[in-house]
């Protein structure tokens, strides 16, 4: 099937939901919120819910730790088969991400290592909070919607829209944003049903039915990394669309998108190969959905927290403190790894058990306020309330 053209793609967004200044759409485990600011500099934030495992995707191969650490699910250094892709030496990246490491040499990635957001939780639904509302207390707005409230906008703002669901906390605020749901992707997330499952493990009448129903409706390969074809592609055909709605001159400027699996306490090595995909082919489908416009765009790839050091008894990894970031875009000063790194040696590990976080995220994101948008000292204070002692992050980006 031809994918519609970025005007008539915009055209359709704009009769089903009303887009004003923004527009969230969910799409299997993906969403994406979309909110308008003037200019021609696009801005896109990718959430990886689940805590994605940073020293196995941005692995520190040459730490004289890791391998004894990582034991199972280490990857082959660059250069062997099936091994890590290499990034210059000492860190590599993981072969399911070749896109990814495309842009880096291409001069248009940045990926940071030791990093983590100034809260200390590894509670997921706490961290994410605390994550997209940009402080080290929860806040009931996001630090990306504080941001476009700095922001002159252009036109008549209308009211935000949700249709099924709620717009994510980071871009929840004072600056209206519309939500949509497609139709006919309503379905639960395969994430929601392992949660409720795992609830009503103990119930003796609800955990039965759980279980069979999962196991009747293919969950059961989720589990064992087997994902079904059609949550593989949403997250692509997701970022697809955003970025043709991001390239058109009279569309949004700035979107939010998510993506879930990243929670893998057992079985990693297998489980994390389908998110790990999508992020990457969404992430080659953004570039080329944006064409020209990827010049002028950051993308900027956070998750909640990173994950043990050590490898549990499920050849999995556990909640765990700082992890890795990525920049992309045309406009990043990138083939380089960011760290100061801490080392993986058991005095070094924070709390006796995860990577030692060394860079605050935001100093990321307030470089990309800054340096990028181009907001002023006090609107970005104002994003991240309480952060004065962050200054942002020099040299991320192009000029």
């Amino acid at each position: 099937m031809t994918a519609p053209s970025a005007h008539a793609s915009f055209r359709l967004t704009r009769r089903s939901l009303l887009l004003g200044l923004g527009a969230t759409a969910i799409l299997g485990r993906s969403r994406v919120a979309f909110a308008q600011a003037p200019g021609e500099r696009r801005l896109v934030v990718v959430l990886l819910r689940g805590g994605l495992d940073g020293l196995h995707v941005l692995a520190p191969y040459g730490d004289p730790h890791h391998a004894t650490l990582r034991r199972a699910i280490a990857l082959p250094e660059p250069g062997r088969e099936g091994g890590l892709l290499d990034l210059g030496g000492r860190f590599g990246l993981h072969p399911a991400l070749a896109n990814l490491h495309a842009m880096f040499r291409a001069g248009e990635a940045v990926l940071l290592h030791a990093v983590a957001a100034p809260h200390r939780s590894r509670s997921h639904f706490e961290a994410q909070d605390l994550l997209e509302g940009g402080g080290e207390r929860l806040i009931s707005s996001g630090w990306l919607n504080r941001a476009l409230q700095a922001m002159p906008m252009e036109g008549a703002v209308r009211p935000g829209l949700a249709v099924g669901t709620a717009v994510p906390l980071l871009l929840r605020g004072a600056a209206p944003v519309g939500a949509y749901w497609p139709a006919g992707m309503d379905r639960p997330s395969p994430d929601l049903m392992h949660r409720l499952a795992a609830l009503h493990d103990a119930e003796p009448l609800l955990g039965p039915s759980f279980r069979e129903g999962m196991r009747a409706r293919g969950f059961t390969d989720q589990t064992l990394g087997q994902e079904r074809e059609p949550e593989r592609e949403s997250f692509p055909r997701l970022a697809a669309a955003a970025g043709r709605l991001l390239a058109e001159a009279q569309g949004p400027r700035i979107a939010a998108l998510d993506l879930g699996g990243w929670d893998t306490h057992a079985l990693q090595a297998p489980r994390i190969l389908t998110p790990l995909r999508a992020l990457d082919a969404g992430l080659a489908a953004l570039r080329t959905a944006l064409g020209a416009h990827w010049a002028q765009s950051v993308v900027l790839v956070v998750t909640e927290f990173g994950r043990t050091v050590r490898v549990n008894g499920n050849a999995g990894t556990d909640h765990g403190t700082a992890g890795v970031a990525f920049l992309a875009g045309g406009a990043v000063a990138g083939g380089r790894v960011v760290t100061d790194w801490p080392g993986l040696a058991p005095g070094a590990l924070f709390e006796g058990r995860d990577l030692q976080p060394t860079t605050d995220i935001r100093a990321v994101a307030k470089a990309l306020l800054a340096q990028h948008l181009g907001l002023r000292p006090h609107a970005v204070a104002q994003a991240f309330p309480g952060s004065d002692s962050v200054a942002p992050m020099g040299g991320l980006l192009r000029g």
